[in-house]
């Protein structure tokens, strides 16, 4: 089987596509596993809720310096290469949680393990990336993502219920069992040695600060950091929201939000290819917005589905988009960076605004919240319209000045 080398190939489902969606959503559900069975683990131990925190958010911080030497770990070991180096160290932290029974020692893995969260990310990104036709890359990354999508909504019930009917120990098990299949399977894609093996360019200089936010994409990338508050929002606070009024299980808002993700993913990529990136990112900043405002005044399970709804059609719409808007300004040998860029601006969104968030919480109530993302997402589409404002009348300069000339 041969890798798309986005030039004049416009197949998009060969197998190593298919094998790239599978195994990073198998990689992600042997991470998303542990993200509500850690905690539990480290306040079993005796962990103070700092140190429960810390277990929780800090992996973040290693995962976004780790991303800015991914062209150089590119650099020397080949994309493949830096993949399974990301695959490996995730594999051995799974390992490791069985083997720690003090906090310390929990923390330490866990910074270990956001290091290679970060480069396994970054490089299925990459990958998936370049075996993609450029004409179809808003549908091609946005099916990459569903296996993304179902890990992230699946594991973390699937981790509490084995941590609850089993053990921790099942949970770490299942966690390195994930991490072998992924391993495997990656290692048995018959990837083209131009991406295997590294591609050592004498002179070529690595700028770390293109590895945070590469040059090209650092409009997107501020898009992204913001749509990271709102996405962030969600995934820390809807649970204590709901409980706090009183609506019931906030397990029936991610599973209704999910399914239409991967409703949203299936069509939205097919026209932002078609339609460009405008048609997709304005309705799913729309659609962010309305659920952010409107999940202030929801005090039924019923209204509580509906924001689920315009949330999860919004999410299906804007992470591709912006994904795919980000990979697509810079040229193909920046795309480990691009997609470094993506997840740093993505994770520094959603970090950065719980901490935020959790300060003004204490003071507001959690509904309040979500009011302030829904002004986050207003800021959003007023600067991105601008923008191709700007673009527009850029363009038509040009025109003016080629039919003068």
């Amino acid at each position: 089987m041969s890798d798309n080398f986005n030039s004049g190939n416009t197949r998009l489902w060969s197998a190593n596509f298919i094998s790239l969606i599978i195994t990073n959503g198998i990689f992600f559900a042997g991470f998303h596993l542990l993200l509500p069975v850690l905690p539990l683990y480290v306040s079993k131990m005796g962990g103070s809720a700092t140190q429960v925190g810390l277990v929780a958010g800090i992996f973040v911080f290693s995962a976004i310096i780790i991303r800015m030497f991914s062209d150089v770990g590119k650099k020397y070991i080949g994309t493949i290469g830096c993949l399974f180096l990301g695959i490996v160290i995730s594999f051995a932290c799974a390992w490791g949680y069985s083997l720690f029974n003090t906090v310390d020692g929990i923390l330490a893995i866990r910074i270990l393990h956001g290091v290679g969260f970060g480069i396994a990310t970054t490089f299925y990104a990459t990958l998936a990336a370049i075996i993609i036709p450029k004409s179809r890359k808003g549908e091609g990354m946005g099916y990459f993502g569903l296996g993304t999508t179902v890990a992230m909504a699946i594991a973390p019930a699937f981790g509490l219920w084995l941590a609850t009917d089993f053990s921790f120990l099942a949970v770490f098990y299942f966690a390195v069992g994930c991490q072998v299949i992924a391993l495997i399977w990656t290692y048995f894609c018959r990837f083209s040695k131009h991406y295997t093996f590294p591609k050592l360019i004498e002179g070529q200089k690595v700028s770390f600060v293109d590895q945070f936010a590469v040059k090209g994409a650092r409009f997107p990338a501020f898009l992204t950091l913001l749509f990271g508050i709102g996405y962030g929002s969600v995934l820390n606070f809807i649970s204590v929201f709901a409980k706090d009024a009183g609506i019931g299980n906030a397990g029936y808002f991610f599973l209704v939000s999910t399914v239409c993700v991967c409703v949203s993913r299936v069509f939205s990529g097919r026209i932002y290819d078609k339609k460009g990136a405008a048609f997709v990112i304005i309705p799913g900043i729309l659609l962010f917005l309305i659920a952010f405002f409107a999940l202030y005044y929801v005090r039924t399970q019923m209204g509580f589905l509906i924001c689920s709804i315009s949330y999860g059609f919004g999410l299906g719409a804007l992470f591709p988009a912006l994904q795919t808007q980000i990979l697509n300004s810079v040229p193909e040998d920046k795309s480990s960076a691009a997609s470094a860029t993506f997840y740093n601006m993505l994770d520094i969104g959603n970090g950065c605004g719980a901490i935020v968030y959790g300060m003004i919480a204490v003071h507001t109530g959690y509904a309040r919240l979500f009011t302030l993302s829904g002004w986050v997402m207003t800021a959003m589409v007023i600067l991105y319209i601008l923008s191709l404002s700007k673009r527009n009348t850029t363009e038509k300069e040009l025109q003016i000045v080629d039919q003068e000339a």
